[in-house]
């Protein structure tokens, strides 16, 4: 007999136990559910809800469970359905009516959406410290590379010279947004549901502020059928988890580009590549193609929960056991990338020399030498269009810019002086370019060490 068969004249069929059971997903909460029923427990006796010797007997042997779970000496079982039931079957069969009298004053519903709410605090935690570990790998590759100048890009076009710590750190900023996504999720998710019941709360005095500060809550929903049926804390996970893999999946296909013959930039070490079965001279970025690849994967779960939630009336339905699945392989598919790409990173190779090759082409200082003629008084519109016309000489010429002679340079405009051949070396063209979020090495030391104490 289910615990909740009283109703029910016959058994379940036994298809219908396996299309209902959750068991083979939701497992991995037993420790969420042991901890929330052990703060319930404590609250009954407590309040003199339940005798106190039996709250105290229950939140004992619960422990006793947990301890035998992580052991491998439980076995859940279909029949139970989900972890819920499965902990509340053990505990009844260990200590008898006195397990029965766990779920006083409580419903699957809000223990199903207390445990979402403890497990997935727990996952971001997990996730803060990977991207932490991700932005000082970036960190020390910024401040290795102070002084290496490569090509930036606009439309995958050489646009003007940077350096590849003022590039790398771009990622840096777009994993901090990330990390203040999951704080500020944890903000909105930090409210406990427990003494919601199914829907409508109980008629028992239960103390939820005491269950709350129990298990680390920062408050109560005020609300028992927002308290059930919200699953807004996990649409929300499955957002920054996409908006993490949106920033690995760009980041890959520039390591992707950057380790191909035709840029060079960097090399990636032999224990974060692969081989082909066919050509021997292949080496290829297989990490940072399956993070590319695998950012799908979590919108698809992004997806599939909108889907799930859009059309549901309130309060519970069995529809949102489907959260489930979804969050957890979003969760497994981030939390898998995260350590492998960060471990390609400390070990790739970058080529300095490779890169200050490629900004020397594309006429990448260009706009510098617009500048050096605004500089000298002339409007920067008529600045642009004599740039415009000396680079169409020197694609026809087969120079590039800083390979012109005085004479040529005098024929564009008299502005033009012998300053103007440092005003256009790469190394100026970077570190005049000393606004901060600019890619000057002592502006980029300063945001580098700044950040270095932030984390």
């Amino acid at each position: 007999m289910k615990l909740w068969g009283g109703r029910f004249s016959k058994s379940t069929d036994k298809s219908v136990d396996d299309f209902n059971s959750s068991i083979r997903f939701d497992s991995r909460m037993y420790a969420q559910d042991i901890r929330g029923s052990q703060a319930h427990a404590k609250m009954l006796g407590k309040q003199g809800i339940i005798p106190k010797e039996d709250a105290d007997l229950i939140v004992k042997t619960l422990g006793e469970i947990l301890a035998d779970i992580e052991c491998g000496k439980v076995e859940f079982t279909i029949d139970a359905e989900d972890i819920h039931m499965n902990i509340e079957t053990i505990l009844i069969s260990r200590i008898g009516d006195v397990g029965k009298r766990l779920h006083t004053g409580r419903s699957r519903n809000d223990q199903v959406a207390l445990d979402g709410k403890l497990y997935l605090r727990d996952e971001a935690e997990e996730l803060f410290a990977m991207l932490i570990d991700l932005q000082k790998t970036i960190l020390n590759l910024a401040e290795n590379n102070l002084d290496t100048i490569m090509p930036g890009y606009t439309h995958l076009q050489k646009a003007q010279p940077i350096t590849f710590s003022h590039h790398i750190m771009a990622y840096f900023e777009m994993f901090s947004r990330d990390l203040s996504r999951l704080a500020d999720w944890k903000k909105r998710m930090n409210i406990m549901p427990l003494g919601s019941g199914a829907l409508a709360g109980t008629t028992y005095p239960l103390d939820r502020d005491f269950v709350a500060k129990e298990l680390e809550f920062s408050d109560i929903t005020k609300n028992s059928i927002d308290g059930v049926s919200d699953r807004d804390f996990v649409c929300e996970m499955a957002f920054v988890l996409s908006m993490i893999m949106v920033h690995l999946s760009r980041f890959s296909e520039e390591i992707i580009l950057w380790s191909s013959n035709e840029f060079g930039f960097v090399t990636l070490d032999d224990a974060y590549s692969t081989g082909s079965s066919i050509m021997p001279q292949k080496k290829n970025p297989d990490i940072a193609e399956l993070a590319r690849g695998k950012s799908g994967r979590v919108f698809g779960s992004l997806m599939g929960l909108l889907t799930m939630l859009k059309g549901l009336p309130l309060a519970y339905n069995k529809d949102m056991q489907e959260d489930k699945e979804q969050i957890f392989d979003a969760l497994d598919t981030v939390k898998m990338c995260l350590p492998v790409f960060c471990g390609m990173l400390k070990t790739m190779t970058i080529n300095k020399s490779a890169m200050e090759k490629g900004a020397k082409g594309g006429f990448t200082n260009a706009t510098d030498v617009a500048d050096y003629l605004v500089k000298k008084g002339l409007p920067f519109r008529d600045a642009h269009a004599v740039v415009g016309k000396m680079v169409a000489f020197c694609l026809d010429t087969d120079k590039f810019i800083e390979e012109l002679s005085m004479a040529e340079f005098k024929d564009f405009s008299p502005l033009f002086d012998e300053d103007i051949y440092d005003a256009i070396s790469l190394e100026t063209c970077v570190n005049q370019r000393k606004i901060i979020g600019g890619p000057a090495a002592e502006t980029m030391k300063k945001i580098i060490t700044d950040y270095k104490k932030s984390l």
